[in-house]
């Protein structure tokens, strides 16, 4: 039955023009030509890329972000009292419960709000782990950006969209283009795989539906060989996410005039190159022009409609992104849209921590202050006149 489903799956007539076949796409005099196989390596270069990761966060990223001010959350106090009932009974426990509590482990009401507080922040993505992902997404864009632009200044295709289709699907694969691609698509199973455990978000679905379509699209037009389409619309893609993901960076730093200036180039380059460029330029290459080469095949119609689908996508972060340069030329502040309700809530809480933690240091500095001053008067009474 499998052998039955891997013949029909890969029936040429699915994949290539009508008049060419897969042994028309073997390797002879030198030239290599895409394989399925080779995509097998995406999954174990994924998980390398992940190990990378690790380390950059850890050795990188972690040493940046301090140098920016951003802290890591603060460890609460142990006590076995508040974290068994933090565990078991509720997170959030009401105002009699923290008396209740305040008297069993000897501390004050205010002591025992704040230790729930500190202990629902300790769980919650920080500002730093958010800086953490950002900058190592910065920097895998910032690579790949400038290995794209290396890999392609010099191909006649990236100037000439005619050139993507000449010879078509008979064009061997380059060691750059090998390269990019399957770098690219590791790239994207690791943020699949990632998922779980990364900062989650508003559009969590979004991003989930966005790695698959990635995936897919790049998977599928590897197979049936549209490796140079391929590489324009990563190219398209790349460009853009340096800016965004520097512009968090600065943002999560609270660097707000950084912040704002590099979401305004993010912002000019996302909307001239996936609203722009990518319909008018990367469909028409793909939807228009093979029809001038060839008839319409299922794997044509499908490859169209993938883009397609990303084309939503696009102007989905479109709404978004407009919605934040409104607030930002409003409001003079950038924020993270996406970032759900009860991160914000908490992020609010822990401001209000900082503020009471203030107040309270303000407070004992008042009060010694106070004691040192009457100590000092108690010196300048005469002997004999302290109990009078």
């Amino acid at each position: 039955m499998f052998q039955t489903f891997k013949d029909w799956f890969w029936l040429e007539r699915f994949w290539l023009p009508t008049t060419i076949k897969w042994s028309d796409l073997e390797d002879h005099d030198g030239l290599v030509f895409v394989k399925p196989s080779h995509l097998y390596m995406t999954i174990p270069y994924a998980f390398g890329l992940l190990i990378i990761r690790h380390f950059f966060e850890k050795f990188v990223a972690t040493p940046l972000a301090k140098a920016f001010g951003i802290k890591e959350v603060r460890k609460v106090i142990p006590n076995s009292v508040l974290e068994n009932f933090f565990k078991h009974s509720t997170r959030q426990p009401s105002q009699n419960e923290i008396y209740g509590l305040a008297k069993k482990c000897n501390l004050t009401e205010r002591q025992v709000a704040r230790w729930f507080r500190s202990r629902r922040n300790q769980e919650r993505p920080c500002t730093m782990k958010k800086f953490q992902e950002a900058c190592w997404r910065f920097a895998f864009y910032l690579v790949i950006t400038v290995a794209g632009i290396a890999f392609l200044y010099d191909k006649p295709w990236v100037y000439d969209l005619w050139e993507v289709w000449n010879g078509y699907p008979r064009q061997p694969l380059l060691p750059s283009q090998y390269w990019y691609y399957i770098l690219e698509m590791s790239f994207y199973w690791s943020l699949l795989f990632s998922l779980g455990s990364d900062v989650k978000r508003k559009d969590f679905l979004a991003h989930v539906i966005h790695h698959l379509a990635a995936i897919s699209l790049m998977s599928f037009s590897w197979c049936a060989n549209y490796i140079r389409s391929g590489t324009l619309v990563m190219i398209v893609h790349d460009v853009a996410d340096i800016w965004l993901e520097s512009a968090k960076m600065f943002s999560y730093a609270r660097w707000k005039q950084t912040c704002n200036i590099l979401f305004f180039i993010f912002s000019a380059i996302f909307l001239i190159s996936r609203l722009i460029i990518f319909p008018f330029w990367i469909l028409y290459c793909t939807l228009i022009i093979p029809l001038h080469y060839l008839e319409p095949f299922f794997s044509y119609i499908f490859l169209n409609l993938q883009l397609m689908v990303l084309q939503v996508l696009h102007l989905y972060w479109g709404y978004f992104i407009l919605k934040m340069l409104k607030r930002c030329i409003f409001t003079k502040n950038i924020q993270d849209v996406r970032s759900d309700d009860e991160e914000e809530y908490e992020e609010e809480e822990e401001e209000e921590e900082e503020e009471e933690e203030k107040e309270e240091a303000t407070k004992d500095k008042e009060r010694d202050c106070l004691k040192n001053g009457l100590g000092a008067n108690r010196n300048l009474i005469p002997n004999g006149q302290h109990g009078r």
